[in-house]
């Protein structure tokens, strides 16, 4: 996926019109589902429960919420199918993921890369994923800007 393919303003809309009711956890879960399923059209519980690493009954208690939300349907044999709406978000949730890694990779962030992207992708607005994004597209397209500033990074950085 390049950075040229986020495309987020109903993804945008339907985070925000969701807000109040995802969590955090809930925002993973989707996010998890969303990038699994896509191969497939569908997770099992086990399975989702495996990559959380969560117990099972615990991975069948959030679908059951976010299924409440309208997010998802639970099928017999543990199938999870996203609805529509639980596509769009699982996506925009995908994306932001994945621009925030992209960015923390682009500045020379990468200790903890994974950790330091899940921490962040939930504490930080629609607009400034936008923002962040249009600077990643920026670096990419200028690298002589983006080796000026990593030398300048490098010459400059006193914690490492």
């Amino acid at each position: 996926m390049t950075n040229n393919e986020f495309h987020t303003v109903r993804g945008y809309q339907l985070l925000e019109q969701n807000k109040k009711k995802l969590t955090s956890a809930m925002e993973d879960y989707l996010e998890m589902i969303y990038r699994n399923s896509l191969e497939e059209g569908y997770i099992r519980i086990n399975l989702l429960a495996e990559l959380l690493n969560v117990s099972a009954a615990s991975a069948s208690r959030m679908v059951q919420r976010l299924g409440e939300l309208g997010l998802l349907n639970y099928k017999k044999y543990g199938i999870i199918i996203l609805s529509e709406s639980g596509k769009e978000i699982g996506k925009y949730l995908l994306e932001r993921h994945y621009i925030i890694e992209n960015f923390l990779k682009m500045i020379s962030c990468e200790d903890d890369l994974l950790q330091q992207t899940e921490l962040m992708e939930h504490n930080i607005n629609p607009v400034t994923i936008h923002k962040i994004n249009i600077l990643s597209n920026f670096f990419s397209e200028n690298k002589d800007i983006l080796d000026g500033f990593r030398t300048y990074q490098k010459n400059n950085l006193s914690i490492e």
